[in-house]
């Protein structure tokens, strides 16, 4: 059974596949209007707004905080319970440097704010941040899946393998779409869902 959605889509590979579409187009429509640029970088209305673009068209939850407790494996992420108190502290999290910027990320995918698409619209909120901050970006075409996934398993009790894994992708390509859009291939880091090449959207 898949999550309730718009679409009226009752069996999940084929709403994971209706949504890594639909989502990559939205998404690539926040690049090309430049409406991502006027994003305020690092706060949770920001994050919002990125995961409510994307997900409008298919789910009624998308943009709010989810209202259940949810799990990666054995990793559960922030209760409910606390998951307020968490962004606010977030949003209070320093910037100016990619580790401050690193740390953020770490502790905003510790949180997964959304019920579902945490994965794909933290990392376009993740690029926000670098290229206001530093003018430098995440190619994620240049970072093993493997060797992601563990470092963010990690990553809330030793947060090293994970900056070092991003700090060698960074790009000063902060305009390039192609470079940009791979932060939606690269859904499979989390969802697990079919990546999709830019020329299949649309």
């Amino acid at each position: 059974m898949s999550l309730k959605n718009k679409l009226g889509i009752v069996n999940s590979s084929e709403l994971a596949y209706a949504e890594e579409k639909i989502s990559k187009n939205k998404a690539l429509e926040l690049f090309e209007t430049g409406l991502l640029d006027t994003f305020e970088a690092g706060t949770f209305d920001s994050l919002s707004k990125i995961h409510q673009y994307l997900f409008d068209e298919i789910y009624d939850f998308a943009g709010q905080l989810r209202t259940v407790n949810i799990a990666k494996g054995s990793f559960r992420f922030a209760s409910v319970m606390y998951l307020e108190a968490a962004l606010k502290h977030i949003e209070k999290m320093p910037q100016s440097t990619f580790d401050e910027i690193i740390e953020k990320y770490v502790e905003m995918n510790i949180a997964h704010p959304f019920r579902e698409g945490n994965g794909r619209s933290t990392r376009i909120w993740l690029d926000v941040i670098l290229k206001k901050e530093l003018k430098m970006v995440i190619d994620w075409s240049k970072v093993n899946k493997e060797d992601y996934l563990f470092a963010m398993e990690r990553s809330p009790i030793k947060d090293l393998e994970i900056k070092f894994l991003l700090k060698e992708a960074l790009t000063d390509k902060i305009n390039d779409c192609e470079v940009y859009m791979k932060s939606i291939d690269a859904s499979y880091y989390y969802e697990g869902y079919n990546v999709f090449k830019t020329a299949d959207i649309k």
